[in-house]
């Protein structure tokens, strides 16, 4: 098997976490910011994953095995995430009957 080099890897992370930052900034509809911030969230994963997989592959044992823990939690995290922020959309449409961010500001009376 022929490894990919964990630097491709790293510069797909990259992209990704660019194209998610980019969605959070420019996006305005709730659902769109949240898919975003889980690319972010994903690109970091894959990151922590591209370091577990060189680690791996340079003999050190017990540090990949921590690179592929920190990946488990982070999947659990992103799960949590997902289920709390759903539960706001939903909560934001009721009370406003939109999930624009614009239109929603909870501060003001």
């Amino acid at each position: 098997m022929i490894p990919i080099p964990y630097t491709w890897v790293l510069i797909l992370a990259t992209v990704l976490f660019g194209i998610g930052a980019i969605g959070v900034l420019l996006r305005r509809n709730a659902i769109a910011i949240f898919l975003s911030l889980e690319i972010m969230l994903n690109s970091a994963n894959l990151a922590f994953a591209a370091f577990a997989l060189k680690l791996a592959y340079e003999g050190h044992g017990a540090a990949a095995a921590a690179g592929q823990l920190f990946v488990f939690f982070i999947i659990a995290v992103a799960a949590a995430e997902a289920a709390v922020g759903l539960a706001l959309f939903i909560a934001m449409f009721r009370l406003k009957e939109t999930i624009d961010v614009d239109r929603f500001n909870i501060l003001r009376w």
